[in-house]
């Protein structure tokens, strides 16, 4: 079962790697955070503002993932997302580093509410991501502080330490993905 100091290291690390996060995207001039990394694949080709977007999205999807798994153990979370973000990744190039970091402060903050308002017992329940297989709640919310380390990287222009465990064993390439959605919207909104 998890323990109290497990739940506290969790919430230290949080806001560790946010903080890191934060310093490095406040250290990016208008020009560097539009910037792509030359020879860039997947998500590395992403901006800096980009990035900070996807982050955004993706803690409403872990957040989502977590109500879930809370709400019924052992949740199939296929199909399961998060509200949409006022700034989605494809917009995020039209606002300022500021304005990302500020919707992802209002995140955060929703989130740290949800990790206080669970149970010890709650962060053993599962749920079964296509991506990542079966995780506890302790798991999925452990992602938080890891994709912050690896986005903070990639904004500081390094390679990150740390890697996604895919279920596939492969990360996908979610900017190809990302790309073919929204294309296909604009197809349907065009019918």
């Amino acid at each position: 079962m998890a323990t109290r100091e497990q739940v506290e290291e969790l919430k230290q690390k949080m806001a560790e790697e946010r903080t890191a996060l934060i310093a490095a995207a406040r250290g990016l001039t208008p020009d560097d955070a539009l910037r792509v990394p030359k020879d860039a694949k997947g998500e590395e080709q992403w901006t800096a503002l980009e990035q900070l977007a996807h982050l955004h999205e993706m803690e409403r999807s872990y957040d989502a993932w977590v109500r879930a798994a809370l709400e019924r153990d052992g949740a199939d979370l296929t199909g399961v997302r998060g509200e949409p973000v006022r700034i989605p990744i494809e917009d995020a190039n039209g606002h300022s580093v500021a304005e990302m970091l500020d919707l992802l402060d209002r995140e955060r903050h929703y989130t740290r509410g949800l990790i206080d308002g669970i149970s010890l017992e709650g962060f053993d329940r599962t749920a079964v991501s296509p991506a990542f297989g079966r995780l506890t709640v302790l798991q999925y919310l452990r992602s938080f502080y890891r994709h912050d380390r690896q986005h903070a990287a990639q904004i500081a222009g390094r390679q990150s330490d740390y890697k996604p465990n895919f279920a596939s064993g492969k990360e996908p390439n979610q900017r190809q993905a990302r790309i073919e959605l929204v294309a296909k919207r604009g197809q349907s909104q065009q019918e």
